[in-house]
């Protein structure tokens, strides 16, 4: 059977949940193979192994974390090199599509970005999109090259699925480029114990309905008590009610979550393209005739400060 590479997300070692569900993907196609990278790379062998990497390729020079994409790039192009896989699968953040660029340039390949499902084909990886503003799903193959596919968070679930995960390392020469652009500081992100949106399972977002900062303490509360993440809505963001960092939709960022809660949002396409392609969707509006409703599995009508505190409580007594 043919190999995938994966390239690994993660930190100092601990791996992010993507690239969990990448293996998942990459072993409908083929025979995963990690490609692990910077401080603490060697650590992520158990947790891929775990999950079906078959084999975890290692190198933990500085230069990941001292300069900006290009020496992924490199590491990924001689893995390629090593491999010769059938497919080459990364995360879509905003680095992995770069990285994922670049390296399809590089190899003279075809690319397809943002996809949310993986299957194998007669003549390729079959990558499914869910494109224009997410009315449309369609499916792709690349047919030029090593497929060179991103895949957005909770795309798939995670399934442990021991395999060897033999340990080699990497050898990489690092291009001219590689040292170009230089890391010269970094701020850690404030922590808030809720969990990254593009990656959560349950996301409660808040929109122009909720009328205010201070308020946005009802939509927070339910978040956590359901251990999901906040989001926001272009008008709710740009009202300076909530950090652009939440924003959901065409202009933020988009999630696929298992559970969206959307409460005081209208449902404007702008926001609807960032989560349409939520497994579960919920909405809470006074206005029956609001947009969100063509779109939701569950509508509830009605003001969202008596519905969403009752559900909060709800939700806390069936906990405990």
């Amino acid at each position: 059977m043919a190999e995938v590479l994966v390239y690994v997300d993660h930190v100092d070692g601990a791996v992010r949940k993507p690239t969990l569900e990448l293996l998942t993907l990459a072993r409908r196609i083929g025979e995963p193979v990690a490609v692990a990278l910077g401080n603490g790379a060697g650590d992520t062998a158990a947790t891929l192994a775990e999950h079906g990497a078959v084999k975890v390729l290692t190198d933990e020079a500085a230069e990941y974390a001292e300069y900006l994409v290009v020496p992924k790039v490199d590491a990924l192009q001689a893995a390629h090199e090593a491999v010769s896989p059938a497919a080459v699968l990364v995360s879509s953040s905003a680095e992995g599509k770069e990285i994922a660029a670049r390296l399809a340039l590089r190899l003279g390949s075809g690319i397809i970005t943002d996809a949310v499902d993986i299957e194998a084909g007669d003549e390729g990886p079959v990558a499914t999109q869910s494109v224009f503003a997410a009315s449309f799903t369609t499916k792709s193959r690349v047919s030029k090259g090593t497929p060179v596919i991103t895949v957005k968070p909770n795309s798939a679930a995670v399934e442990a699925a021991p395999a060897a995960g033999a340990v080699e390392a990497l050898s990489v020469t690092f291009s001219a480029q590689a040292t170009g652009t230089k890391v010269t500081g970094r701020t850690p992100r404030e922590s808030t114990g809720r969990p990254e949106l593009t990656e959560a399972a349950i996301v409660v977002s808040g929109g122009r309905g909720v009328n205010g900062a201070e308020n946005f303490a009802v939509i927070e509360a339910l978040a956590d008590s359901l251990g999901a993440a906040v989001g926001a809505s272009r008008a709710a963001v740009d009202a300076g009610w909530y950090p652009h960092t939440n924003q959901v939709g065409q202009t933020g960022k988009s999630v696929s979550p298992q559970l969206y809660i959307a409460s005081g949002i209208s449902g404007a396409i702008q926001h609807r393209a960032g989560m349409q392609t939520s497994k579960t969707i919920v909405a809470v509006n006074k206005d029956a005739e609001a947009p969100i409703f063509d779109l939701v599995d569950y509508g509830i009508v009605g003001d969202l400060f008596d519905v969403v505190p009752q559900l909060t409580e709800e939700i806390k007594t069936r906990k405990g």
